[in-house]
């Protein structure tokens, strides 16, 4: 079970890099069907659970860069295929047989999607329609480096956090953390593969989500989304003589920055608060 989780991990990784890729209609399907595998991946992780059982967010080094989108899309297919013979060793049959379908119909549709060169990884660090200045190229390009990590792991993060809780107010502040997350994450990592800078985000150490002190990662939590905020800021301003559409959008996502403050202060005090009424 370990392993299937592991792999499942590793597939809905490489479908959202191929999606970041892709630049005709396959991306949303591809985008899609990523979505669908991190749903495996948290029903997976739900059985380790209900069986006991420890567990990491681990995984091997997913190698991405391709020339033509057929390439990887093959590899997917592989890993499904693979993922698809390791689920006989679920004990929970209709959870493997609701994957396993999910997995036929995915494999079925790749083998059909148009074949398209990829640019991701040139490394021309333009985006297109804009001229950007060397500061501004470079500011963004650092940007794009750290937040892509940065959203990855806060989705690690939160979904481990939410995945070891029972108490339902928390857990719809870590779902919407993890849904902004991810809105963060799909918008950084296209920008990246625009600009040719496109690569998969480290993996995550596991003392950052296996969190004994839940009050005291809260408050770094603000703390950080605090310092992205100023990080929103300067990149806004670092473009904005070049480009006003991508000073806007970065002022876009510094401003859901304070939303997450805030829930993850309404966090803070109701655990507290339980923590208290527990003592």
């Amino acid at each position: 079970m370990k392993t299937l989780m592991i792999k499942t991990h590793e597939a809905w990784l490489e479908m959202l890099m191929a999606g970041f890729m892709s630049k005709t209609e396959n991306k949303q399907v591809l985008f899609d069907f990523s979505d669908i595998l991190f749903r495996h991946f948290t029903w997976l992780e739900n059985e380790l659970i209900e069986l006991d059982e420890s567990y990491s967010y681990d995984r091997d080094a997913i190698p991405i860069k391709v020339e033509r989108l057929s390439v990887l899309l093959k590899n997917i297919v592989n890993r499904l295929n693979e993922i698809d013979l390791q689920l006989l060793s679920s004990p929970d049959k209709e959870l493997a047989s609701r994957i396993a379908s999910d997995l036929h119909y995915m494999i079925d549709v790749i083998h059909n999607m148009d074949d398209e060169v990829i640019t991701a990884f040139n490394m021309e660090r333009k985006f297109p329609g804009i001229e950007l200045t060397q500061e501004a190229t470079d500011a963004l390009t650092l940007f794009l480096f750290e937040e892509t990590y940065k959203e990855y792991e806060l989705i690690m993060i939160y979904n481990y956090l939410k995945a070891h809780s029972n108490d339902a107010y928390m857990n719809r502040i870590f779902q919407i953390l993890i849904d902004e997350s991810f809105f963060h994450l799909k918008s950084f990592g296209d920008m990246g593969a625009k600009m040719g800078i496109l690569a998969v985000p480290r993996i995550v150490m596991k003392e950052l989500y296996q969190v004994d002190d839940v009050v005291q990662f809260l408050k770094d939590g603000i703390d950080e989304e605090l310092a992205a905020k100023e990080e929103c800021k300067r990149l806004s301003e670092a473009v904005a003589k070049d480009s006003q559409e991508l000073a806007k959008f970065f002022d876009f996502i510094n401003y859901q920055e304070n939303y997450h403050i805030a829930l993850m202060e309404d966090a803070l005090k109701h655990f507290t608060k339980d923590t208290d009424v527990k003592n």
